[in-house]
């Protein structure tokens, strides 16, 4: 539950820092956890802070998954964090790829990461100071769309992130093995 009390948020990217990247993730049998990620998610709903997850979804302008699918694949995202106790605050997605095959998300849009519209979204949505926030994920473009908006920029090992660790070392501010270790520099970023 986000209240007007959570003026920040932990923005999360899905596949390859919450769960394993299978390239098109598209029947919820597919899912798996990253080791660690149910508890590091869980840490941050012991703590209040909404966790929001933030994930280009170009398989549905591909053709590959329907926006019903997808909806699918999160309510068993839900259940399988449900069993460690942890849960997601929001779910935001991007559709859109222009190099797409279904005529109406053939698109480039502002939401698509790098570009911070699903950032921009919630914000709007929720009244989050992105500023005060947290982008966490494997990829450049996570990283760079945490850079955008000012946001503190996480990269993970997992997935993507052995690959393009180069990639990010001058616009990263952490560097962490997955998520739990993320949500640990959180904590001690919070302190200070």
């Amino acid at each position: 539950m986000i209240t007007a009390q959570n003026d920040f948020a932990v923005f999360v990217d899905r596949d390859g820092t919450i769960n394993v990247d299978v390239d098109f993730l598209t029947s919820p049998s597919q899912l798996q956890l990253i080791p660690r990620s149910a508890e590091a998610i869980k840490e941050l709903n012991d703590l209040g802070i909404p966790v929001i997850v933030i994930t280009n979804q170009s398989g549905i302008a591909r053709g590959l998954i329907s926006e019903n699918d997808l909806h699918h694949i999160h309510s068993k995202m839900d259940e399988m964090l449900q069993h460690f106790g942890a849960s997601i605050s929001a779910y935001y997605y991007c559709p859109h790829h222009p190099d797409g095959t279904i005529a109406q998300y053939v698109v480039d849009c502002d939401c698509r990461k790098p570009k911070p519209g699903m950032l921009y979204t919630a914000k709007n949505d929720f009244g989050f100071d992105l500023q005060r926030s947290f982008v966490v994920g494997d990829k450049f473009r996570d990283v760079e769309a945490g850079n955008v908006v000012g946001a503190v920029a996480i990269q993970v090992s997992t997935g993507y992130g052995a690959m393009e660790k180069d990639l990010c070392k001058d616009i990263r501010d952490f560097y962490a093995v997955d998520l739990f270790d993320a949500v640990q520099f959180i904590k001690l970023k919070l302190k200070q």
